[in-house]
């Protein structure tokens, strides 16, 4: 039917990853950073061993720290590989985009260079993407600003599952990677910042020299940074500001000077904005640009003293993460949409289909006027509220703002509204599969997404259950509206699609299911499903086909 594709991401293997990288902001000093970047990558990205090596200052690359075995990390931290050699085995690997791999039937040629190395013997490899115990996996670190500025290499070795990492695993040692890099220029940044603030703090004499060298960190870091006052009426107004800033806002020193952060925030942040405290305080957020659009940053604070008794201003290190979370939001969509159609998968379908339905039986529809009596309350009849069931009526109770879905009566329309379920079976899908191939059949199942969702509102669900089923979640219809719009996406699904010249047809039998609070998620699709049946089963092969 469809190409394989990537393999599913876990929603535990996500969590790891992101708790790696946060982990790699927790630690305090530069030692810390590294330690903490190679217990990452053992803990978080399954793998059992992992080295970080850093550029020295003569261009050299030693090893940093070490995770994953005693004897190794005694063995080989601390010593040194010239940069010749280290370039010579980025220059021969494998690439896999920013990554570079050695297979170990071509680095046997490495064996006598003077890069520090930790292997062990084993046996050749019994299929193809086993992983050998000489085989190389490197991942460059670059200085942040997205120049080729090296700033180290971590080396991984031992996947715990015995294989050469696919598509998602290269993905995220990459991303981890590049967010590694970025901590440990941070850390050595607030190195720098912390010994500026201690000379102001305790060197009077030598003031102005410690001014300078803040003022150096300051504008030339590679990050945004900015100083706002603290208390009084102009407590947040930005006093100052880097180039970094303005480049990152789009926005010159000067206009900036007249906002403070609450100015620029995007309204929806506004509470993560304000709920951050001054000293250590960190948070996610949307500031606007220039242009009108929004950029993520992740905002650190830390409050700055002028001089001993003098006053205090807030010193707020800016960092760009528009490409994390970028990265983040294509991995939750892969997770919740189908990789052919592009439509809401199984489990974002069951997702959504149960956050319409409570375990309240027989609940009613709620009116706008019983919406206001639900909220004063109503003196005549006490259990109006909660329909004979003893429930918590306060604020964030189980059914507070619950709006109930109620089937409507198919013996007799009365008018009533609910939430369609119409589960859709393609007729005639896998005879073309059979004789044109599954790149035929996947073509099909494209078109047929795309018919679908043009022939829905807005608010509405279309979703791939799996294989040849659709289902459609449409809410505020009657039962004669739900039976038009079964028709209406038929006849939007039978006309002929063309595919590589080819014309092929195929039919559509629906099921019309109605969701109700006091059913599961399970339930709904399972009547609608049987009503699927008993509709493609009073048909004949040749009307079904037809449409």
């Amino acid at each position: 039917m469809e190409a394989e594709s990537e393999p599913y991401v876990r929603l535990a293997t996500m969590r790891q990853l992101h708790q790696a990288v946060a982990d790699l902001n927790t630690a305090r000093s530069l030692a810390d950073t590294l330690q903490t970047v190679a217990d990452g990558i053992v803990n978080g990205l399954g793998y059992e061993l992992a080295c970080v090596n850093l550029v020295r200052p003569d261009g050299d690359l030693v090893v940093a720290a070490f995770a994953g075995n005693s004897a190794a990390e005694a063995l080989i931290t601390g010593r040194v590989g010239s940069r010749t050699s280290w370039e010579r085995r980025l220059s021969m690997g494998q690439a896999w985009d920013e990554l570079r791999f050695i297979p170990h039937t071509d680095g046997w040629v490495l064996l006598d260079d003077d890069v520090p190395q930790w292997h062990t013997d084993g046996p050749d490899p019994r299929f193809e993407d086993e992983w050998h115990p000489q085989d190389r996996l490197y991942a460059p670190m670059y200085a942040s600003g997205g120049g080729a500025d090296l700033l180290g290499v971590i080396s991984v070795d031992r996947p715990r599952n015995g294989r050469r990492p696919g598509a998602w695993g290269r993905e995220a040692l990459q991303m981890y990677a590049s967010q590694a890099a970025i901590a440990i220029s941070n850390a050595r940044l607030r190195a720098n910042m912390q010994r500026a603030l201690v000379r102001l703090e305790r060197e009077q004499q030598a003031l102005r020299a410690s001014e300078e060298s803040f003022r150096q960190a300051f504008e030339y870091a590679p990050s945004g940074m900015a100083i706002a006052e603290m208390g009084g009426d102009q407590h947040g107004r930005l006093l100052r500001t880097n180039d970094a800033l303005c480049r990152l806002l789009g926005r010159p020193a000067s206009v900036l000077r007249r906002y403070s952060f609450a100015d620029l925030v995007h309204p929806e942040d506004i509470g993560t904005l304000l709920r951050t405290s001054a000293e250590g305080g960190r948070a996610e957020l949307r500031l606007g640009r220039r242009d009108g659009t929004y950029l993520w940053v992740s905002l650190r604070n830390s409050v700055v003293a002028d001089t001993a008794d003098g006053p205090r201003f807030l010193l707020t290190h800016v960092e760009d993460i528009e490409e994390r979370k970028r990265h983040e939001l294509h991995l939750a969509h892969r997770a919740s949409h189908d990789a052919l159609t592009g439509l809401p998968n199984s489990a974002e379908l069951r997702s959504r289909l149960s956050a319409r339905l409570c375990d309240r039986p027989n609940a009613t529809a709620t009116t706008p006027v019983e919406a206001l009596d639900a909220a004063y309350g109503d003196a005549d009849d006490p259990d109006a509220r909660t329909h004979g069931y003893e429930v918590d009526p306060a604020p964030g109770g189980p059914y507070d703002h619950h709006v109930h879905s109620v089937a409507p009566d198919t013996e007799h329309d009365d008018g009533a509204k609910g939430l369609a379920v119409l589960f859709c079976d393609l007729d005639g899908f896998k005879s073309i599969n059979d004789r044109f191939g599954h790149h035929t059949g996947d073509a099909v199942l494209i078109e047929v997404a795309r018919r679908l969702t043009t022939c829905v509102r807005d608010g509405d669900t279309v979703a791939r259950l799996g294989g040849d089923e659709f289902v459609v979640l449409a809410d505020g219809l009657g039962d004669a509206d739900a039976a038009d719009l079964a028709v209406r996406l038929r006849n939007a699904i039978i006309p002929p699609i063309r595919v590589d010249g080819r014309a092929v047809r195929v039919g559509a039998s629906f099921g019309i299911g109605w969701a109700a609070c006091g059913m599961t998620a399970e339930e709904v699709l399972r009547s609608a499903d049987q009503r699927m049946y008993v509709e493609k089963r009073s048909r004949s092969k040749v009307h079904r086909r037809a449409g």
